[in-house]
């Protein structure tokens, strides 16, 4: 092979480099053979930019500096994939970082540490090995030598390709319309530029949230809750539980047939049930973000106003039960360590893991089956004699992946500590195995929703004579490709006794357990005012029909980032 082959060989596969990085999807959807037929439009000015210029400082600054910038953007297109495929939703690197240790964890949980700590190892080594190759293909063309004015040939081109480059990533943003058809895309400059005005909004909507955290309806109503009487109010979170129960093939028929099984049965105790849709603010996970949504009445799709929601004087819907004279607790199985953000929110009570007396083996991830949870919850507070009622939130973990193993309900008066439950705890593969399959990992979420719903339904024929209001609700959808539909709904129930299911006629939601899938869904942060005015006879006058929230920041999106 002559030396002049080698160097345009040399040369066509750093370009080809530089090409693959330039093109690199950032979204599911578009991983197709097709996304490699798009002319990266920054690759011409690239390329002409480092032969413009001459070795040196310069030229090493160029190179240092559109490696520095490839890297960082091609780790947040690959974070982006990521969150897509996890949440629907673009990593935003301003709010997002926690989620680097509970994808660890989940990793862990579903692979095993060995697996998980390989491929951490892997993708630091292929951001090096990244930063490597791009070093190694910039230099390449850094090192041709044109004659003087050929340097010049290449820097004046330079600016028409420059403008081609940056005339697309305005008609991408709607900016202008190019009067014909342009040869490509600027993609990964124009991810670029989306990131940095991302953060920037980011920041200022964090500013506007603190400030509008402070506006509360409710701050000097009364009285609250007096509706209820001494009615507990028990609002259990059924995790990954959404509309897909209701509309994908292959979960309709178990989940909404249980529903009107469960349905069926309390009806038979005397107990009424409505049922209806909130748009939750996320999908996949980040459940924590519903259930501020909920308690706070303000719209948390983002780590950074969960956090904002943390540093404000804003009152939840447990700070108005304490202050109506009600005991309020959490009952938290997923949390192993204590929770700190817990006691913003207004518990008397918070019950972590350690704390529920669960003797038995865990279930993969899940730290013990909901049936347990339920049980631990009135022997610890339920049961109380000469107690104040109750606001309790309990967060249900059997459903949250990987979805197995799956326990059946059993008796109420078998469960004891828990260690009941070890026959069931190693059935079947473990999530390592099963995860390689995703029609059977779909399989495991249908059962294990289905899990959740029979114990919710058992433990409200348990308590039917009890007098108390049940709210069952989903936090969110799980992962697109387990969901399988397009949204953010989440079913939502009221179960109780005819008198007290009343109170909420007005909302116009589904009678029984199954909501009518046109009825008009509630985002998540209009469910406190509501409620609040169902149930108090001091609440302050609606600005609208039930449902609406008057302490809305803007009006994105559910799920968007900001």
């Amino acid at each position: 092979m002559s030396g002049a082959t080698d160097r345009w060989l040399r040369r066509a596969l750093a370009a080809a480099i530089l090409y693959l990085v330039l093109v690199q999807p950032n979204h599911p959807a578009a991983m197709t053979w097709g996304a490699l037929a798009v002319l990266p439009l920054e690759l011409p000015f690239l390329l002409l930019a480092l032969i413009a210029l001459p070795a040196g400082r310069a030229s090493a600054a160029l190179r240092a500096g559109l490696v520095a910038v490839l890297v960082a953007i091609a780790a947040l297109k690959a974070a982006d994939y990521g969150t897509f495929v996890a949440f629907n939703r673009g990593f935003n690197a301003v709010v997002d970082w926690h989620l680097l240790p509970a994808a660890w964890e989940l990793g862990r949980g579903s692979l095993g540490t060995g697996l998980a700590v390989l491929a951490v190892a892997g993708a630091v080594l292929a951001i090096l090995a990244l930063a490597a190759a791009l070093w190694w293909a910039t230099g390449i063309w850094a090192a041709v030598a044109p004659p003087p004015a050929g340097r010049v040939a290449a820097a004046v081109l330079a600016v028409p390709a420059l403008a081609l480059a940056l005339g697309e990533i305005a008609q991408a943003r709607g900016h202008w319309r190019a009067p014909v058809a342009l040869p490509g895309a600027a993609f990964t400059a124009r991810v670029g530029l989306e990131r940095v005005e991302q953060w920037r909004g980011t920041l200022a909507d964090l500013a506007e949230f603190r400030a509008a955290a402070g506006r509360d309806p409710f701050l000097g109503a009364a009285p609250l809750f007096d509706r209820l009487q001494d009615a507990d109010i028990v609002l259990a979170y059924v995790e990954s539980y959404g509309r897909s129960s209701f509309e994908n093939p292959l979960y309709v028929d178990t989940h909404t047939g249980t529903l009107r099984a469960i349905g069926e049965r309390l009806a038979a105790q005397g107990l009424e049930m409505r049922s209806g849709w909130l748009t939750a603010p996320m999908v996949g996970g980040q459940s924590w973000l519903a259930h501020g949504t909920i308690a706070s009445g303000l719209w948390l799709d983002t780590q950074g106003r969960y956090r904002a929601l943390l540093a404000s004087q804003r009152r939840t819907l447990f700070h108005y039960a304490q202050r109506a004279g009600r005991r309020t607790v959490a009952i938290m199985p997923a949390h192993v360590f204590d929770w700190p953000e817990g006691a913003f929110f207004g518990f008397d009570a918070i019950y972590n893991t350690p704390d529920l007396g669960y003797a038995g083996e865990r279930y993969n991830w899940v730290t013990m089956p909901d049936q347990f949870t339920f049980a631990a919850f009135d022997r610890l507070e339920r049961d109380r004699p000469d107690r104040p009622p109750l606001l309790a939130q309990i967060v249900l973990v059997s459903s949250h992946a990987p979805w197995l193993p799956v326990p059946p309900v059993i008796d109420w008066d078998a469960i004891g500590d828990g260690t009941v439950f070890n026959r069931w705890a190693s059935l079947g593969d473990p999530p390592e195995v099963v995860w390689r399959d995703p029609d059977r990992v779909r399989e495991k979420f249908r059962r294990a929703v289905d899990y959740s719903l029979q114990t919710v339904g058992a433990y409200a024929e348990l308590h039917a004579g009890s007098g108390a209001l049940m709210i069952v609700l989903g936090d969110h959808e799980p992962a697109r490709f387990v969901s399988g539909v397009d949204g953010f709904d989440v079913p939502i129930h009221l179960i109780g006794s005819p008198d007290l299911v009343a109170l909420f006629d007005d909302w116009g939601w589904s009678a029984g357990m199954i909501p009518d899938a046109d009825l008009p869904a509630w985002r998540m942060d209009a469910f406190r005012d509501a409620f609040l005015r169902a149930v108090s006879s001091g609440a302050p006058p609606s600005a609208g029909a039930p449902g609406s929230a008057e302490a809305r920041i803007g009006d994105r999106r559910p799920g968007a980032g900001p």
